[in-house]
């Protein structure tokens, strides 16, 4: 992710494929597995604003359909972002009514997004790597849940004995064994 501003505990939704290389058209190195490095989230605005003249709202929206919802930016990364533009002088705003901004890109904004081709294309290419998520089977949700809710009602009935508590930790560590063999 250009930078991926919003952090979560689970390395997965963060992680994307295709590290940069030194040789890659930016030439510089990605530090990590992520999307989007610093600086790369205003190139991927301003691609956007160039494409069409859009309100903050609609640009995470954008963003996250583009990255089939890996990767949705918070207002508190979007706006500043579109400040920076502005004061830049890539973007202009519009004012509308209601006070909603209506940013759309300058010749100064189309000018710098040509010079930024390279890592606008690599940054493409990337995202093109990611794949929509898959809905979970109804019948796999149905069965997960079944299996949480017959051990919360084994677990709150009463209280089990040494060998029953043993017993039970075998059946799930068995359980768990089995499903990473499908």
């Amino acid at each position: 992710m250009l930078r991926h501003e919003r952090h979560g505990s689970r390395g997965s939704r963060h992680d994307f494929p295709g590290p940069r290389r030194a040789d890659s058209p930016e030439g510089r190195e990605r530090s990590s597995g992520r999307l989007f490095d610093h600086g790369d989230l205003r190139v991927l605005v301003l691609h956007l604003i160039v494409e069409k003249p859009s309100h903050g709202y609609e640009l995470i929206r954008a963003i996250e359909e583009l990255t089939h919802g890996a990767y949705s930016p918070s207002p508190g990364v979007i706006y500043p972002t579109l400040t920076l533009l502005e004061e830049l002088g890539h973007t202009e705003v519009t004012e509308e009514p209601g006070g909603r901004k209506l940013y759309s890109a300058t010749e100064a904004g189309k000018a710098s997004l040509d010079a930024s081709r390279a890592l606008l294309d690599s940054m493409l290419a990337r995202i093109s790597q990611i794949r929509p998520r898959e809905e979970p089977n109804p019948g796999l949700h149905r069965s997960i849940e079944n299996f949480r809710y017959a051990l919360q009602l084994r677990l709150g009935r009463s209280a089990m004995d040494a060998t029953q508590m043993e017993n039970l930790i075998k059946l799930l560590d068995e359980t768990a064994r089995n499903i990473e063999k499908i």
